[in-house]
């Protein structure tokens, strides 16, 4: 059971670091969207399949950032692209989906363009959102899920202080349905 969102509607006010621009999606920003989607589906389709799949054209890129406006208003989803302060240029995104249920603990997913990968701008927008979380949202927790064959993915969790949690063995009718899929690792980080 989810329960509602402790605040209201919260602004999209944009938050800075120091090269960085994180912000919600406006209409305009659909083509860049769909460009680097478009030119990443190989890297991207493994963790995030959906996103993948239900942007196949320019048209679906502007009603996916359509949804994520309709989500924030709802905290649902609050879904950040990431720009470059010093450019403009469209890096990735980095999305928290909350449970609202005590204690809240948000769930973190974030992605780049392969040519923006290895130059810690993920862990920049992660480090940033993390405080988002805390702070603006009120969380308790919050957790990411990587996959172990995605180590940079895992080393930016580690690097923002998510600690990783100990793996679960999986109930025994599943683990030949799964048995092909990489392990997901789990990463939690508490409020202090």
């Amino acid at each position: 059971m989810h329960a509602s969102p402790p605040l209201p509607a919260l602004p999209g006010s944009p938050l800075h670091t120091p090269r960085l621009t994180l912000r919600p999606y406006l209409p305009s920003d659909a083509a860049d969207f769909f460009r680097l989607i478009d030119e990443n589906r190989p890297r991207l389709r493994p963790s995030f399949p959906a996103r993948e799949a239900t942007v196949q054209t320019a048209t679906d890129a502007l009603q996916v950032l359509a949804q994520f406006r309709h989500d924030w208003s709802l905290g649902r989803l609050y879904v950040l692209g990431i720009w470059l302060a010093a450019t403009g240029r469209y890096l990735g995104d980095i999305s928290l989906k909350p449970n609202w249920s005590p204690p809240v603990t948000l769930e973190i997913g974030y992605y780049l363009a392969a040519t923006a990968e290895g130059q810690g701008f993920a862990r920049e927008a992660l480090a940033a959102v993390v405080e988002f979380g805390f702070a603006t949202l009120g969380a308790e927790r919050l957790l990411i899920r990587c996959r172990a064959n995605n180590p940079r993915s895992c080393a930016v969790a580690e690097s923002v202080g998510f600690q990783q949690l100990t793996p679960r063995p999986r109930l025994w009718p599943l683990r030949s349905f799964v048995s092909s899929e990489q392990p997901i690792l789990y990463y939690i980080r508490k409020r202090e």
